[in-house]
Formats: structure tokens, C-alpha cells, sequence
């Protein structure tokens, strides 16, 4: 399992060097942003994403708001479990990196001296993404596409290669896309019952259930309903 993609007539080996040559080529300032995009900045913009898309399902509310929150949360989730899926995978293929076994590639990043297949990065930023599209489109979408740009910086770096990226991507998917029917039924009636709380209901709606128009009102809305009732028996 250790020996795949090692010999340098391999599409997976040739597509490495293409990618990762273009940082020989490019201003130092240029490999240093990269470094940092690949590393850390794209996976801080998605779960910056993922916090905006709660950000906006809260504020407008709505009968949907506590199955949006569910599927946002799971993002996260997805991600941390994807990882953990990961972790006997990478020990079962034993691929080293791609720069211990191929001379002449650009390494952007040191101190990498864990095995290579299924890429960690990718996993993370895929599970993220795929499940903040489950959650909204709109968000979804964008949060794919920096994903798959981050994928790339992966190989660019010299520290994957092409095979160990979509390993990541297809795993992240898979986790988010497979198990959002379980993780939405066991957490949209735990989203349900914050937005009701008349303490942390803003968590999930800013117009929550739990809110002014029903402050310690076990049947939502019930008190605006009492109190019409009271106006029409004044009227009467």
C-alpha cells in the first residue's frame, strides 16, 4: 500500500510536479500566502462561512429556523468525525509524503512527517463545506469552491499529491452527505428545544419562540394569543 503512485510515469506523480512546480516559480511572497491559505486560511474562511450562515438563519427566523441550526451544527460534526474515519485509514495505506520518496519538489512546509493518503486538510475543508451546503446553498457553494482551492494548495505546497486530495474530498462527502439523516434527527429536536428556552432561544432564532412574544409560554405564541383574547373580551 505504501509504494502507490511512486513511480514518475504515474499521472498522480506527473500532475504533482506540475502543480508544485508552479512554486518554484513564483515570488517568495506569493509561496509564503499560499503556505498560509493552504494551512490555515481557507479552513478559517469556511467556519467563518458556517458562522455567517448561522448568523443570518437566527436572524431571520422563522418556522424552519431550528432544522437550518441542526444542519449547521452538523458541519462541525461532520468534519470531527471524518477525521476520526480518517485516522485508520492513513494507518492501514502507510503512503509517505510525497516529498520523502520523490526528489526535486518544493516543500512550502516543514516538520509534515505523517502519512500522506487520505489528506486530513481535505477531508476537513470537504466535510465542512458539503454539509454547510446541506444547510444553505448560497453558503454551500462558495464554501465547496474554497475547499476545492484548497485542495490544490494542498499539492502546490509539495506536501500531497492529487490522489491524497480527492481521497479527502470523496471522505468528507461521504460523512457529511451519509450521515446528515441521522445527525438531522438527532439534532433538530435539540435545536428545538434551545429556541424555545427563553434564555439561549436567540441561539437559534432571533425572533425564537423563546423570545418576547412568548417568554415562559410552553405553546408558542400562546400568551400573544391570550392576550388578543383579553383585547376582544374589553372590546365586547
Amino acid at each position: 500500500m505504501a509504494g502507490l503512485a511512486e513511480s514518475g510515469s504515474n499521472p498522480d506523480v506527473e500532475l504533482l510536479y506540475d502543480i508544485n512546480g508552479l512554486a518554484k516559480d513564483a515570488p517568495h511572497w506569493f509561496d509564503r500566502v499560499m503556505e498560509f491559505v493552504g494551512e490555515y486560511g481557507l479552513l478559517f474562511a469556511i467556519v467563518l462561512l458556517v458562522v455567517w450562515c448561522w448568523w443570518s438563519v437566527r436572524r431571520r427566523g422563522g418556522e424552519d429556523a431550528a432544522s437550518s441550526v441542526a444542519a449547521l451544527v452538523w458541519a462541525p460534526l461532520a468534519a470531527g468525525v471524518a477525521v476520526l474515519v480518517n485516522v485508520p485509514i492513513r494507518g492501514f495505506v502507510e503512503r509517505p509524503r510525497p516529498f520523502k520518496t520523490h526528489d526535486g519538489l518544493e516543500v512550502l512546509i516543514e516538520g509534515k512527517n505523517d502519512f500522506s493518503f487520505v489528506s486530513d486538510h481535505a477531508t476537513l475543508v470537504m466535510a465542512l463545506a458539503v454539509a454547510l451546503f446541506v444547510a444553505h446553498r448560497k453558503f454551500g457553494l462558495v464554501a465547496i469552491v474554497l475547499a476545492v482551492f484548497g485542495g490544490f494548495a494542498r499539492v502546490y505546497m509539495g506536501v500531497h499529491y492529487p490522489t491524497d486530495v480527492i481521497g479527502g474530498f470523496a471522505l468528507g462527502t461521504a460523512v457529511a452527505l451519509l450521515l446528515s439523516p441521522v445527525a438531522m434527527a438527532l439534532l433538530t429536536p435539540l435545536t428545538r428545544a434551545v429556541e424555545r428556552s427563553p434564555r439561549v432561544g436567540w441561539l437559534v432564532s432571533a425572533r425564537g419562540r423563546g423570545g418576547a412574544a412568548g417568554q415562559g409560554a410552553v405553546i408558542p405564541g400562546a400568551r400573544k394569543e391570550s392576550a388578543e383574547a383579553g383585547e376582544r373580551d374589553l372590546a365586547a
